[in-house]
């Protein structure tokens, strides 16, 4: 028999950057349509559109 390999062996997938969390949701097509609107007027991109309504959300007061 053939002896395992130990040693230097190359892990799988994507290396971890550390630098942020990644969060999935789903959302409407109407929901994307408005959030590319909001994006465009705006000249960002859909992901930072989305960071930044979320940063709006969570500064309004619950009543």
């Amino acid at each position: 028999m053939n002896a395992s390999i130990n040693g230097n062996q190359k892990k799988r997938g994507r290396p971890a950057t550390g630098e942020r969390s990644h969060i999935a949701a789903r959302v409407s097509e109407e929901e994307i349509k408005e959030i590319d609107e909001w994006a465009a007027k705006r000249g960002v991109t859909r992901a930072e559109a989305i960071r930044q309504l979320l940063q709006l959300g969570l500064k309004v007061e619950q009543k």
